[in-house]
């Protein structure tokens, strides 16, 4: 079942429930989920932050560093609880006898999962299906008002049966939902005493899902589950991606303020732009700290979330245990990125990722006690005493190199991309406010000095210089250090620009590369039926060749004038300071056009020099072709290839 038609009819029996059933939702602390609007689904952009997941890391491994979605996240975006007890407890290897005692609803034997339509309409859910012509509204509003007659309207065992029916459907179709059309009861034994449901951590167990759900394969094109929590989470961190709206300011939890972008473009060439979105993305517009500005009113949940905060812990689903390795993106918590030991995938005792093959009941808070306690502690804090973040950079591309570039321009080595051009930049700033501070400093000092006057001129004297002497040496450093801040904001400047020159060109140089290939076709389509027209020999094609082959002049100034742009651009790239390795990396792609086309201008040359020699042998012609382009490609000013 689609992802959106899902949350339809999980919105749909929420709101068919009585008002004291909701109220019980809500203090269970799934209400805020209701309160979101159904945004569009983007499958686009799901895939494509699935196919940057790190398996061994749970991260996301972009070419600006890991970047991971964490409890704040999943607090602030979808209001649910990360606090509480561990989602962890007992998984069965059939749940026939529990289903009919509490759900009162058939289960197969040996089997874990309840039939979608049998559940849907023990909820009054009898007719999913949209009717024609019929709106989103409308739809939601048939659905609510059909089920509502099914539901009992007091409190009482009827009640409760609907309310555990409610929550396996929420569960199972919506907040956990997996792939196929059958709904798991894995969650139903911790639902047996409903007024313990809200005790739990569903919002970290939901991380967990995620986690989870990221790792399957980057072929898989479907999306499950509560999607909004994925695309709200890339609208904030990426914003230039622009694949969000945001609609409804002020709103809590912050999905309630967002809606997805339509994109008509097919899923194939969305996917192409976002990997060359993603590749050629400005990392100085990444956005590590999204919340600074975000206060807490009308989110009482964050009272409690807050200890979980900034620390790396293990996240427990029954029996997905998966690690929150915060630790690696210490930059979203205000830290300088410290050197770290980077994951691998074995180091880690990771008890089952999958629901397959749980032949036996297993207890998961024995089989993963460590791990468990480990969250009753709240895990570890992440700290960090680095100055710069020059060396998990290097480290960074040392270990990923090319593998955090899908698209096909930029398998380059990113060992330069990264480690130079973003290490050089973040390691100027640092130089220009170390700068900053001793400016001011001295000219403190200075003043202190200019104030002492002839009262502090024994004390000078004692240190072993005059009042005006020890004034003119500090007046000298400040002169100093006001040119060495000068100087280094020079270089910040110009490291910025070669930042902007590594990121901006992409998309021009593209629309350039394309105008250049056109131009190329149109020359040789020209060249074609000039020659055809020459073999004809009619007298009266004398003026149509002549028209073309001022035509094809002027289109061949055209491919040449644009292909010197291109080139252009890569060589600016490599004049800018401290820009050598990001010339290097771009600049190989405009080589590789260069070279591509080089056997194609070959054949043109070939064909017109033939066509040249025919028409002086005859004394026709229309006047003397243009020379062929110079041919560059493979030069170190246009990047030349690996």
């Amino acid at each position: 079942m689609r992802a959106r038609v899902s949350w339809t009819l999980v919105l749909a029996a929420f709101l068919a429930l009585p008002p004291f059933q909701r109220e019980r939702v809500d203090e269970m602390g799934f209400g805020q989920v209701f309160r979101i609007e159904r945004m569009r689904v983007d499958p686009a952009l799901t895939q494509a932050l699935r196919s940057r997941w790190d398996m061994e890391a749970s991260a996301f491994a972009f070419p600006w560093g890991h970047m991971i979605p964490s409890l704040e996240d999943v607090s602030r975006i979808t209001g649910l609880r990360v606090y509480g007890r561990a989602v962890s407890g007992y998984t069965y290897p059939c749940y026939h006898d529990l289903a009919e005692r509490l759900l009162d609803l058939p289960v197969e034997r040996r089997s874990s999962l309840v039939p979608r339509v049998a559940l849907q309409e023990s909820l009054g859910l009898f007719e999913a299906g949209k009717n024609a012509g019929e709106t989103e509204d409308e739809y939601l509003e048939r659905l609510a008002r059909v089920s509502r007659r099914e539901l009992a309207s007091e409190p009482g065992p009827q009640a409760d049966l609907d309310l555990r029916r409610f929550l396996v459907l929420f569960l199972g179709r919506l907040l956990f939902a997996t792939r196929g059309d059958a709904v798991h009861c894995r969650f139903l034994p911790l639902l047996a005493d409903l007024g313990e449901v809200g005790g739990y951590a569903w919002g970290a167990a939901f991380l967990a899902h995620q986690f989870d759900g990221l790792s399957a394969s980057e072929r898989q094109t479907s999306t499950s589950g509560f999607y909004p929590f994925l695309q709200v989470w890339a609208y904030l961190h990426p914003p230039a991606l622009r694949r969000g709206e945001l609609t409804r300011l002020g709103l809590v939890p912050i999905a309630r303020r967002w809606d997805s972008r339509r994109d008509t473009r097919h899923l194939t060439g969305q996917l192409e732009h976002l990997q060359e979105a993603l590749d050629s993305y400005p990392y100085l517009d990444v956005v590590w700290q999204p919340y600074l500005g975000e206060g807490d009113e009308g989110q009482p949940w964050l009272v409690q979330a807050r200890p979980y905060f900034g620390r790396s812990v293990w996240l427990h689903a029954l029996n997905l245990v998966l690690p929150l390795n915060l630790f690696l993106t210490q930059r979203s918590l205000g830290h300088r990125q410290s050197v770290v030991e980077f994951p691998v995938q074995d180091r880690f005792r990771r008890p089952g990722r999958s629901f397959r093959g749980l032949h036996d009941t297993t207890d998961w808070r024995e089989r993963a006690r460590e791990q468990v306690e480990n969250w009753e502690r709240k895990g570890k804090g992440v700290r960090s005493d680095a100055t710069t973040d020059d060396a998990y950079l290097q480290a960074y591309a040392l270990k990923y190199r090319g593998k955090v570039y899908k698209s096909a321009r930029h398998q380059v080595d990113v060992t330069s991309e990264i480690a130079s051009l973003r290490a050089l930049l973040q390691s100027a700033v640092q130089d220009r406010e170390a700068a900053q501070r001793q400016v001011a400093e001295l000219r403190s000092e200075l003043e202190r000095v200019r104030g002492a006057g002839a009262g502090g001129a024994s004390s000078s004297r004692s240190a072993g210089g005059s009042p005006s002497l020890m004034e003119a040496r500090l007046a000298g450093a400040v002169l100093r250090a006001e040119e060495a801040q000068r100087h280094l904001e020079e270089r910040e400047r110009d490291l910025e620009v070669t930042h902007e020159h590594a990121m901006t060109p992409q998309s021009e140089r593209d629309q350039q590369r394309v105008r250049a290939e056109a131009a190329e076709a149109r020359v040789a389509e020209m060249t074609q039926e000039l020659a055809t027209l020459r073999v004809q020999r009619s007298p009266g094609d004398q003026e149509e060749v002549t028209r073309l082959r001022a035509e094809l002049i002027a289109q061949q100034m055209l491919a040449r004038s644009l292909q010197q742009i291109v080139t252009d651009i890569g060589r600016s790239r490599s004049r800018s300071r401290s820009g050598v390795s990001v010339s290097r990396a771009t600049g190989a792609s405009v080589g590789q056009y260069l070279a591509g086309s080089s056997s194609r201008r070959r054949n043109e040359e070939e064909g017109r020099r033939r066509l040249d020699e025919g028409s002086a042998q005859e004394g026709r012609g229309g006047g003397e072709m243009l020379p062929p382009p110079d041919r560059r490609e493979g030069s170190g000013e246009s990047g030349g290839g690996q």
